[in-house]
């Protein structure tokens, strides 16, 4: 195995490249660092990624013409250059971005990824990201791989030989982490809400922040659970260390959690690392519908950024402002439509910051729908639950402001009733 340095890897970067960069806790920064340093020598360079986590100093002014950041997945790091033309957002179900790669609709000339050291036989491990990293390295001309010694060594897809790797770049750097902070009131009665909806034997899907931690931290009397997921984090190490997940009657991988990527403390990369009872797949797997339905009472829990009262789900922008994106939330609510016994759950708190109402009569104008109103079965707030399943449009919004803030009731009320004619039967009291 020959090791070069990172300013000699990059070298293969050119002028009008695309080029995928793994995301998540996996974000190679080293080699992100040393292609900025060639930012003079390359103009009209794409840059591909996921959910790229960490600093991301490529999307400042002075390199807009070196760099335009194409995201799939629009995280903080890259949200002010999507938003402000240094860079664009691609819609795209998490489940079908390897398509792009492997039909030649996104080539990719060169992959910056992120690899643990190699054992004694040359493997090495894509780490607590495999999702679409593994995709685009195998359809990419031209791979870089930052080996660090620090990233855990996963068990899955994301084992890789380092024949299949153009350039190694010896470096060791801490994961960026993000730690567990104290979950708010508010948030613990959603999750209190959700956890009245999961029944014993459910296999889950979950994410990340105070709504997914809250929900964990109210099933710790729940049994035999399991865990189908596109990504984890602490909360789920709880509930394994207790016993609640066991994954015993999952049938895709039935004893061990299924995911495609992990982002949290250094406990939670210790806990995956070499860990064979988390098998890490690519994300087109994990996420695919018919894979996830086959698993009992899939409770797919997915946040959103506001909801109308018919039932749209407007998950990834703020008006036209892109916040984040598609990502796997449709994948795993049909998902779990389809699973016998199967829960779709969005979950939001019902108002933002500044009092607003999350449930609203009309999304905001250039606001985008991820899950349909045909899509959206329970709809949890601090206040409760709404089932919208089968119901009209009347009874869906009857139904949407029982669980709105109570300041806002009587406007959406209102709205409704403009709505939906003055002689509604449906909407009581209106």
């Amino acid at each position: 195995m020959n090791y070069v340095t990172g300013q000699e890897a990059v070298k293969k970067i050119k002028s009008g490249d695309r080029v995928f960069v793994q995301g998540g806790a996996a974000t190679p920064h080293h080699l992100l660092q040393k292609m900025v340093e060639r930012a003079d020598e390359l103009r009209d360079v794409e840059l591909v990624s996921a959910s790229l986590h960490g600093e991301a100093n490529f999307t400042e002014k002075q390199y807009q013409d070196s760099f335009f950041m194409n995201s799939l997945f629009v995280s903080k790091s890259v949200r002010g250059a999507v938003n402000s033309g240094q860079g664009d957002y691609v819609p795209m179900f998490l489940s079908e971005i390897p398509l792009l790669f492997r039909r030649g609709v996104m080539p990719i000339d060169v992959a910056l990824v992120q690899v643990s050291s190699p054992d004694k036989h040359g493997f090495c491990s894509l780490g607590t990201a495999i999702d679409i990293s593994n995709t685009a390295m195998q359809c990419a001309r031209y791979v870089i791989a930052q080996v660090n010694p620090r990233l855990p060594r996963t068990h899955g897809d994301g084992i890789i030989h380092v024949s299949k790797i153009d350039a190694l770049v010896h470096h060791q750097q801490e994961l960026p982490e993000i730690e567990r902070g104290l979950i708010s009131e508010v948030a613990t009665l959603i999750g209190q809400n959700c956890a009245t909806l999961v029944e014993d034997g459910a296999t889950l899907q979950t994410g990340i922040g105070q709504i997914p931690d809250a929900t964990l931290a109210s099933l710790a009397n729940h049994k035999e659970l399991g865990l189908h997921t596109e990504m984890f984090s602490d909360g789920v190490i709880d509930l394994v260390e207790k016993g609640v997940i066991t994954n015993q009657h999952k049938k895709s991988y039935r004893g061990k959690i299924v995911t495609g990527f992990v982002i949290g403390s250094r406990k939670l990369y210790d806990f995956v690392d070499d860990n064979p009872t988390v098998e890490f797949k690519n994300i087109d797997y994990v996420n695919d519908t018919a894979i996830i339905r086959t698993n009992p009472k899939v409770t797919a829990i997915n946040s959103a950024i506001e909801i109308d009262l018919t039932g749209q789900v407007c998950a990834d922008s703020i008006g036209t402002y892109q916040y984040s994106g598609v990502g796997g939330q449709m994948d795993f609510i049909r998902g779990a439509a389809l699973s016998e016994g199967g829960k779709p759950i969005i979950a939001l708190p019902s108002v933002t910051s500044k009092g607003i109402s999350r449930i609203t009569p009309f999304l905001n104008q250039g606001a985008s729908v991820v899950t349909t109103r045909a899509h959206a079965h329970y709809i949890v707030t601090e206040y409760g639950i709404a089932f919208l399943w089968g119901k009209n449009l009347r009874q869906r919004a009857e139904a949407l402001i029982q669980i709105a803030h109570p300041d806002h009731r009587e406007a959406l009320e209102w709205a409704a009733f403009e709505r939906f004619n003055k002689n509604s039967r449906s909407l009581q009291g209106v």
